[in-house]
């Protein structure tokens, strides 16, 4: 009866779900301290305010959400910036990705990488955005398309590899996903 210990069983889901929790708050933090430097450490910017209630709807805990304002109002922090990428996926299908970084070659490379590896590419700036408009939440599609059972599993797949690039905040896509 080796391995059906019911333990080993919670304690892989727990790692599963404190790993995805983890990432999510650590997106969380870079956008709090990415709006808090534009906004000097005033916690009455609308910037910085749609950052914080974002937080509390995933239940950032308040002394992360301080100390993440503190951070992004020191001189000498990193300089942290945001970066839009845009690209086609599979089926023609447009894709904007968003991320927040300090080091802006390397998650370039790493975004590159995750696309090439499935056989896409980097489009050039204002190649995709055309196809969104802007709004308080982040992109939203004019037009989206519908894709094929095959397209739509490769996109999710794409998806999810970009993913796991600690930098990405958001991924919007002009189709729409079947779930």
């Amino acid at each position: 009866m080796s391995g059906h210990n019911k333990w080993s069983k919670i304690k892989h889901k727990k790692a599963a779900t404190d790993a995805g929790r983890s990432r999510l708050f650590a997106r969380h933090a870079r956008a709090i301290a990415m709006e808090s430097k534009l906004a000097n450490g005033d916690t009455t910017h609308p910037g910085l305010l749609g950052a914080i209630e974002r937080s509390k709807k995933d239940s950032f805990p308040k002394e992360n959400i301080e100390r993440a304002i503190s951070r992004g109002r020191e001189v000498g922090n990193t300089n942290l910036q945001s970066v839009l990428f845009e690209a086609y996926g599979p089926g023609g299908v447009a894709m904007i990705i968003t991320a927040i970084t300090d080091n802006n070659n390397r998650t370039n490379q790493l975004v590159k990488h995750a696309l090439s590896s499935l056989g896409y590419q980097l489009g050039n700036p204002g190649s995709a955005l055309w196809a969104f408009t802007k709004t308080t939440d982040g992109y939203a599609a004019q037009n989206p398309l519908t894709l094929s059972s095959t397209d739509q599993e490769t996109l999710e797949s794409l998806i999810a590899s970009i993913e796991e690039i600690d930098d990405i905040q958001d991924i919007y896509t002009a189709a729409t996903l079947v779930l």
